[in-house]
Formats: structure tokens, sequence, C-alpha cells
């Protein structure tokens, strides 16, 4: 059964044809409560992942997504994301590009359900520790993964989460 995993190669094209938007270092490009209607696709530089006052994640890898839950969600953005350098996103009208565009699509698909495969191993890996008599320091590291896995941190593009190659580098394998 082939993969429903878009090649690196159709997602590269689509993002290249969107608008690029240059932000400076510090500078906060979704911000919590807000309601952007829109995606951003991180095209170079590096940002912070700040919920509810606590840093969660820098993010630097190209090619990832902001913006995804609150769209999926109807929500406002549940996280601060700001600029630690100039970083240049690609940017989309996330309903547009969603409904209209399944290679985007399924892009966002794989990196939610990456996030959520990882958030289960790990409450598993929280009940085993729990019935073991584990420390609660070792605990809560589990539950600080826990917590980078469902928002940002390490998967934010499909290269972190698995993804058998770069999408922006179709000739070179992560593995």
């Amino acid at each position: 059964m082939p993969s429903l995993i878009p090649d690196a190669a159709a997602f590269e094209r689509r993002l290249a044809g969107l608008p690029v938007v240059k932000h400076p270092a510090r500078q906060v490009v979704l911000a919590a409560g807000s309601k952007t209607g829109r995606l951003f696709f991180l095209r170079s530089g590096a940002v912070e992942v700040i919920k509810d006052g606590e840093k969660i994640a820098n993010v630097s890898a190209p090619g990832s997504v902001f913006g995804e839950q609150a769209i999926l969600l109807d929500q406002p953005h549940t996280a601060d994301v700001r600029t630690l350098e100039q970083s240049e996103f690609y940017v989309a009208d996330a309903q547009a590009m969603l409904a209209g565009d399944p290679t985007v699509a399924l892009y966002v698909a794989a990196i939610l359900a990456r996030r959520l495969d990882a958030a289960n191993r790990s409450l598993i890996e929280v009940k085993h520790q729990l019935q073991a008599g584990e420390s609660l320091s070792v605990i809560g590291k589990t539950v600080e993964k826990v917590q980078e896995q469902l928002g940002y941190s390490g998967d934010a593009s499909l290269v972190y989460a698995g993804y058998p190659f770069d999408p922006f580098r179709p000739d070179k394998s992560v593995h």
C-alpha cells in the first residue's frame, strides 16, 4: 500500500509558491489568545514557543509548522511563538490550504499523528513508572517529555517526527 505522506519535492514546491514573511529577532509571530487563520512554516531562523509563561520548545527545523492546532480545533492560539533570531516563514491561509491542498493537509496530519503516538508511548511509560514506584523526579522528567511531545519540541517538522527524509533536501536521508 503506498504511503499517504506527500513526497518532499511536492511539499517543497507547494511551500515555494507561498508568500514569505520576515520577522526580526525577539518578535512575536503568533500570540497566545489570538486567531490568525494562518499557518506559518519556518523557512529559516529559530523560534521559541512559550505557553503559560513557560518556554516549552526551541524550534529551528525548516518546514516546522505553527498555528495548525488552533485552526483544526477552531480556537485561539494556545502559545506564543517568538523569533530568537531573524526568521522567515512561508505564510498560508490555513482554511484554504488545508481544505484545498492534500499535500499540506497530509503533512500536518502526519505531524499531529506522530505527536499523539509519542505522547501515548510516554503516557504508558509514566503508568509503568508509577506502578514500579519510581521517584517523583524520574516521573517528572517523563511528564516533561510528554509536554514537549504534545507541543512543538522534537517533532515540529516531519524531519524530527520520523519522516524518512528532509522535505527541504530530498536527496538527503535523515537516517
